[in-house]
């Protein structure tokens, strides 16, 4: 009879601690949802927040007014050195002082002032048969050298005496650099071809070249002299050598 009332009392104490573990768990579960709920109160308020926000974002920014760049033309540079003056022998020297050779343009820093003294040789004789470059003196037609008066002003070449069809060579080793003409105030057309290397550049007139680019070596043919009889009767033939930036020739030929 005890051993029944002692199995009876044990399984009412089990069932007891079942029932409170149960309550316990279900009152946790029931806090842990509580606490997950979104706040609606809080959530209508960042709305509204937000709203506002975007209703601010609407109105208009202050703008800066933008400044006004001011445009310029291109501006020149000039040599960072003297390296292009010294590489051809030369010295840069205020354009002033005695020059016992040629100035050269754009070769120095700083002013333009400030230019490249180059000690340059003579030329080599442009006329085969030729002892020397022998410019033309004065006959019916005029004067061949520099600064002669023609009719249409100066002359600014200098003209060499060669014989018609004679072949020309080149007077220093450089580039030809195309055909050149022009026409003399009575309407008569005189061809010819560039030629120029770091130190010199110079036009050729009144010859036909063998061809109009590329190098050429000092002393190599160029071409031939066109004749002037057929034209100027008793007139001294010859070829007109004019320098690139209308500079006088004769102290080179």
């Amino acid at each position: 009879m005890m051993t029944m009332l002692w199995r009876v009392s044990l399984i009412a104490a089990l069932l007891l601690c079942y029932m409170l573990l149960s309550c316990a768990s279900e009152h946790e579960k029931g806090e842990r949802q509580e606490f997950q709920k979104p706040d609606k109160r809080a959530d209508s308020h960042i709305k509204v927040k937000r709203n506002h926000t975007t209703a601010n974002d609407k109105r208009p920014k202050t703008l800066t007014p933008r400044k006004k760049v001011k445009k310029t033309g291109r501006v020149s540079v000039g040599p960072r050195s003297d390296i292009g003056c010294t590489r051809l022998g030369g010295i840069c020297q205020p354009n002033r002082f005695i020059c016992q050779g040629r100035y050269l343009k754009d070769k120095c820093l700083g002013s333009k002032t400030r230019q490249c003294c180059v000690q340059v040789g003579a030329w080599s004789v442009l006329c085969t048969g030729h002892h020397n470059n022998r410019v033309r003196a004065c006959d019916a037609y005029g004067c061949g050298a520099f600064n002669s008066e023609r009719v249409n002003g100066l002359h600014k070449a200098v003209d060499v005496v060669c014989d018609d069809y004679g072949i020309i060579s080149s007077p220093f080793s450089g580039s030809l650099a195309g055909p050149v003409s022009r026409q003399d105030p009575a309407g008569n057309q005189y061809d010819g071809v560039k030629l120029l290397s770091d130190v010199f550049c110079v036009k050729i007139f009144n010859i036909r070249p063998y061809r109009y680019l590329g190098p050429v070596a000092q002393g190599e043919a160029l071409g031939y002299l066109l004749p002037l009889q057929d034209r100027f009767s008793g007139i001294t033939s010859h070829l007109e050598l004019q320098m690139c930036d209308g500079t006088d020739p004769s102290p080179f030929i």
